[in-house]
């Protein structure tokens, strides 16, 4: 027999309702993973996701990322802007509404954003309730617009604070030592994220620059050639197999697929998978649907040009793993109501992907 050891009684005002951003304080490793390192550096990828997403949806083509002299970080976009106007339900602020309430913001409307990388819609919110200050300027509708909150509380009223030509969004954070086992920011860390999302977003300009110390670090990151790119740095100082990098770029069931791979000399494989910009390190359903293509893809070709036979000239058929050995690639899709396995992202699990990355693969395959 289990013995109670709760003697208290059970009833309604033990139950505790925590409000606005309060569960994020009390809970913050279930938004963000950690409070370590790990946990430190996605805050600033939460708000970074924010300006991609702009950029996803064709309104912003510059971003920049800098760790300021106070140990704060500022990033900074030319998208549209968050919006400022009053929120008929919330009767305050959209801009407010979008930095103190979990689950609010445009990702939500499929006609401001198709795809959205964010965290669920929670990003820019967690961010401002795990930062000791946090500061939003906007630059909308001709003028400059500014709010500051304090541990996801706000501290001043939205106000102008001057004209501009310009459109963006800029947020200033500084991560809250209460919360955070220690805040030191690791340049390279933000850096080899950034690279990736440049090398996703071909043509999207991402600049990086730390003022902490007398001496300024600057790294700027912009790819014309996108995913081929990426491959091309990933593989480094091996010898390619074959000079030119395969590319397939379609759409189908408006999923876009877009992916670069490339056969080196050596005997490992190298496959990474994104999903709206996220780097899904599971795999997952689209993972799944590569993997099918390419050996399906693989096979026939072989099969077809009789490059595949076996000791007395039959037809053989080979395994995945023998077609993935020396092979670099990158799967990048874009997916409207993406379904993921955890709160951090790192699975998908969308059934319907598999069918039309294995589709489109393997037709792409086919045409090369």
């Amino acid at each position: 027999m289990i013995e109670n050891q709760a003697s208290e009684k059970y009833s309604a005002e033990k139950i505790t309702v925590l409000k606005g951003l309060e569960a994020v304080r009390k809970r913050p490793a279930m938004y963000i993973g950690d409070l370590g390192k790990r946990g430190l550096h996605h805050l600033v990828s939460e708000v970074v996701d924010n300006s991609v997403d702009e950029a996803l949806a064709g309104h912003c083509t510059t971003i920049n990322v800098i760790f300021e002299k106070n140990n704060s970080v500022s990033v900074e976009d030319n998208g549209r802007g968050i919006p400022v106007d009053i929120h008929k339900t919330e009767n305050k602020p959209a801009l407010e509404v979008v930095m103190t309430v979990l689950h609010a913001g445009g990702k939500f409307d499929k006609g401001s954003y198709k795809v959205s990388g964010g965290l669920h819609g929670v990003g820019v919110s967690v961010v401002n309730a795990l930062s000791e200050k946090l500061t939003a300027e906007v630059y909308r509708d001709g003028y400059v617009y500014a709010q500051t909150y304090e541990r996801g509380d706000v501290t001043s009223k939205l106000i102008k604070t001057g004209t501009t030509k310009r459109t963006g969004t800029k947020i200033t954070f500084l991560p809250d030592h209460e919360i955070f086992n220690a805040v030191e920011w690791e340049f390279d860390i933000i850096a080899d994220r950034l690279r990736e999302l440049a090398y996703l977003n071909k043509g999207l300009e991402i600049n990086l620059s730390d003022f902490r110390k007398e001496e300024t670090r600057e790294e700027g990151f912009k790819f014309k050639g996108g995913l081929s790119d990426f491959v091309k740095y990933l593989d480094g100082a091996k010898t390619p197999l074959h000079n030119k990098i395969i590319t397939i770029n379609k759409e189908d069931g408006a999923v876009p697929v877009d992916v670069a791979m490339r056969y080196g000399e050596n005997y490992s494989d190298s496959i990474l998978t994104f999903v709206n910009n996220i780097n899904t390190i599971e795999g997952g359903t689209h993972l799944s649907g590569f993997r099918s293509a390419l050996t399906r893809g693989m096979n026939s070709y072989g099969n077809k040009n009789k490059l595949l036979k076996g000791s007395k000239g039959e037809k053989i058929t080979l395994s995945g793993e023998d077609f993935r050995e020396g092979l670099t690639a990158i799967l990048s899709i874009k997916v409207a109501e993406p379904q993921f396995e955890g709160q951090t992202k790192t699975k998908l699990g969308n059934g319907d992907v598999k069918g039309i990355v294995d589709a489109v693969v393997y037709e792409g395959l086919s045409d090369f």
